[in-house]
């Protein structure tokens, strides 16, 4: 029997999609599921709602048990063949808010702040304390797991896992697999989708659509780059900042508009600040999303429930078809986050890269790229700098590494000066309180 669990199942909407698509998926339907939080409540309504799933499109042939809290988190993960992370240490209430309303303070705004910038960072340096014991745990109680990493920092923490623990480990994203579609659907080119292939390789929520073909090996790009240039310059829409990389690097990247607006010093400038117009961008939009969702929870999770007809159709995630591929040695190719082994030429090899992999028996098989368009690895290296730096911050416990990763961070170094990136920095540890406790 395959056993799967999944860390911080009280991400219910989440947990239900990756372990719904697992019952859905034929060699997966008798599996062991171990469900661990450390919120009782939360943790009570995934067991309800995947119980309900289970009985409903699987006939209740996976067995499913709840763990609660540290000290049953070795029993939840012993044994465990695969291993699923979606965990947020400190929630919305109180880190969150704290990420976004200290930097504002110092002049320095933000649209999503979980990946760069110093929302990334403080986020990162707060989950990998956590992401720590969870690798002596597996190290101890299933050693030959594949951890699959859904938590942002992606390429922060799943990095760090790969270069300190001895658990082999995948970082996945949901923005690879719809980039093309989302990309010709936005520009009005549905009817280049079918059969229509790309190929797609950088650094996390910056990796670069390199190529995009229809059916018949005509390059796409002539025609997607005429058409967001006169999109941009007519009319307002949500993925203005990435239809400006096109026009500005050459290429288009996988994740949205109000991501990457932040990831470098170009958008949100105090010195410009009708750049939030021009380019729609959406500031303080993750708390925005937290709040709704907060609110809304309720009516969804009574709305899934209801009548006791919940259900379930597998999606598009990457977790259920790694397995699948994983048990059955039928290969699946994903977009996954390694350790870049020889993979990206012109990127460093300690840096964790997003790059076309192929799944089997064995594991996860990252693909050579070779050299990115020199842009382009530009690009990511400003990005790299940050999570290398904050890697070395949690590996050291030493604040100066802080310090650093927000110096280079690109968006904070083009609004602030060193000294109130210090002192910054030193105000969001000490708000952060015990979950930051470590750095000295």
């Amino acid at each position: 029997m395959v056993k799967i669990t999944f860390l911080g199942a009280g991400s219910t909407v989440f947990a239900r999609n990756v372990l719904g698509d697992c019952m859905c998926t034929p060699v997966l339907r008798e599996a062991e599921i171990a469900l661990y939080d450390i919120n009782a409540q939360r943790l009570e309504d995934s067991e309800t709602i995947l119980r309900a799933i289970n009985h409903n499109v699987n006939e209740d042939r996976a067995v499913i048990k709840t763990y609660l809290g540290v000290e049953n988190r070795k029993a939840a993960l012993r044994d465990a063949d695969f291993v699923v992370n979606a965990i947020q240490v400190g929630g919305y209430e109180p880190c969150t808010v704290t990420d976004f309303e200290i930097p504002k303070k110092y002049g320095l705004k933000q649209t999503i702040g979980d990946t760069l910038g110093i929302g990334g960072i403080m986020r990162g340096l707060r989950t990998i304390p956590v992401m720590e014991g969870f690798a002596r745990d597996m190290e101890e109680v299933c050693p030959d797991t594949l951890f699959l990493n859904y938590t942002n920092p992606m390429a922060i923490l799943s990095g760090y896992m790969q270069r300190y623990s001895k658990i082999r480990t995948v970082g996945l994203c949901h923005s690879v697999q719809v980039c093309t579609e989302g990309l010709l659907k936005g520009l009005g080119m549905e009817d280049k989708l079918e059969g229509a292939t790309d190929y797609i390789a950088g650094i996390n929520h910056m990796a670069w659509l390199l190529e995009v073909k229809d059916k018949d090996g005509n390059d796409l790009y002539p025609e997607i780059k005429k058409r967001a240039l006169e999109k941009n310059s007519k009319e307002k829409h949500n993925d203005m900042v990435r239809y400006e990389y096109i026009r500005t690097l050459g290429y288009y990247c996988t994740e949205s508009s109000e991501h990457n607006s932040e990831y470098n010093p170009f958008f949100i400038k105090s010195r410009y600040p009708e750049m939030i117009d021009k380019f729609n961008i959406p500031l303080d939009e993750y708390p925005r999303r937290c709040i709704k969702q907060i609110a809304e929870w309720e009516e969804e999770r009574n709305n899934i429930l209801k009548d006791g007809k919940i259900t379930h159709e597998r999606s598009r995630e990457y977790a259920s078809y790694i397995m699948e591929a994983v048990v059955t040695n039928k290969p699946y190719q994903i977009g996954g986050n390694v350790l870049n082994t020889g993979l990206i030429d012109n990127l460093p090899s300690d840096a964790c890269v997003e790059v076309p992999c192929m799944i089997n028996a064995k594991g996860v098989n990252p693909c050579h790229v070779g050299r990115l368009p020199v842009q382009l690895a530009a690009m990511n290296q400003t990005n790299i700098n940050v999570q290398l730096l904050t890697i070395e911050a949690a590996r050291t416990r030493d604040k100066n590494y802080i310090y650093q990763a927000a110096m280079l961070d690109p968006h904070t170094a083009a609004e602030l000066n060193i000294d109130d990136i210090r002192s910054m920095c030193d105000e969001l540890i000490e708000a952060h309180g015990e979950y930051m406790a470590m750095y000295k």
